[in-house]
């Protein structure tokens, strides 16, 4: 569903990563701490309406300040410098700048982006009741790590278990995971503080957050590359879906695929059918497949490159209503309640109300019929938007 992309992160451990921001309501959920008593049952906060079982209450956080949207994420091999930093914060329009340690690690086995970051501030730039929860960031603050919903449900990871995190250099530690919680930023999967992302030996502050409400990203982003560092890359989070009007559909084979393609895909994934599924799998090597990684391979067959995730596979075509679905078009969803609006899932529709998906840890590739709780309807797969689509 999401293995990593390879825009953005810096090559410290392996590969990079790109960023999708969903900043829709969160459900945030954050772990006891192993000391002191028994976790409670979990229950909602008043204020923040998550689920949360208590937090650590040794280290002190800062209360929730004044929330920003994050609209581009700056990523560099090493640290930026700090003149820099400084420069891009006096840019006309930029309300908030947030530095971050980013790189590609390996959390629970599974390599994914991580973030080192100061709990006091990088709230803010988080989903709303994921900022409010106090207990999620006092959690990160004490050493652990919050994971994203997805890696924690899809992908099999158990709250309040320990867990490798590799930092550079192949230095790994047991952490614990303290909470379920997307941060808004899609391909981040972990997120711990500055000062365990240093025990890791990640580097430091070689990354950003920027903040520019009233400025078109990528225009903000053609003039912020005369600041940076040759080796630094700077991309925009959270690109727009397009969702046309009807009298718009696509209908010609220029735009679309042909019937012929349509058939090769569907064959492809039937192939696939009783493989297991594998968060982040894309191909037999490694054993399986989820379910942006089964999309991926089908298309491919059909010669049409899709990206690896879900979200950025949802940008590859026309967003139509699943009323209007057809044989060879992906389906959607928004299944993670920590962050609603983000694509977290997606299938292939075959007709008559079935798909051919890779559900969830546990399960196998498989023909299931189509539940349209959280469905945000069907992709109709452009060959040449697909070339053109980041990931």
């Amino acid at each position: 569903m999401r293995k990593p992309n390879r825009r953005v992160l810096p090559t410290i451990i392996g590969v990079s990563a790109v960023t999708t921001l969903a900043v829709n309501v969160a459900v945030v959920v954050a772990h006891q701490q192993s000391s002191g008593p028994p976790a409670p049952r979990p229950q909602a906060d008043k204020q923040a309406r998550f689920v949360a079982a208590s937090g650590s209450t040794a280290l002190g956080v800062a209360p929730l300040g004044r929330r920003l949207s994050p609209h581009v994420l700056v990523a560099a091999p090493s640290s930026l410098p700090g003149d820099t930093i400084e420069k891009i914060r006096r840019i006309k329009g930029v309300q908030g700048v947030e530095v971050v340690d980013a790189v590609q690690a390996m959390v629970a086995g599974k390599r994914v982006g991580v973030l080192g970051v100061d709990p006091s501030t990088f709230r803010n730039y988080t989903p709303k009741p994921t900022a409010q929860s106090d207990a999620l960031w006092r959690n990160v603050a004490g050493g652990d790590v919050a994971i994203s919903f997805t890696m924690g449900s899809d992908g099999g990871v158990q709250l309040g278990s320990q867990v490798p995190v590799g930092g550079q250099g192949g230095r790994q530690s047991q952490v614990r995971v303290g909470a379920y919680a997307t941060m808004g930023i899609g391909d981040v999967d972990a997120v711990i503080s500055h000062a365990t992302a240093q025990s890791l030996g990640m580097p430091t502050a070689n990354a950003l957050l920027v903040s520019v409400p009233k400025t078109k990203p990528a225009a903000f982003i053609k003039g912020l590359k005369k600041l940076l560092p040759k080796q630094a890359k700077a991309v925009e989070v959270n690109p727009q879906i397009d969702y046309p009007h009807a009298q718009k559909l696509p209908k010609s084979n220029g735009q679309v695929m042909t019937a012929q393609q349509v058939q090769t895909v569907i064959r492809a994934a039937y192939s696939r059918i009783g493989w297991p599924y594998v968060w982040g799998g894309e191909s037999e090597s490694e054993g399986g497949y989820d379910c942006s990684g089964l999309m991926q391979y089908a298309f491919a067959r059909a010669g049409v490159r899709l990206p690896r995730v879900a979200a950025d596979q949802a940008r590859t075509g026309w967003v139509l209503p699943y009323s209007k679905a057809e044989p060879g078009d992906m389906l959607i969803w928004a299944n993670d309640p920590t962050a609603p609006g983000y694509i977290s899932h997606i299938a292939l529709y075959i007709g008559g109300g079935k798909m051919i998906a890779a559900p969830r840890t546990g399960t196998l590739v498989q023909v299931q019929n189509v539940y349209t709780r959280n469905l945000k309807g069907a992709v109709r797969v452009s060959p040449q938007r697909a070339a053109r689509t980041p990931g």
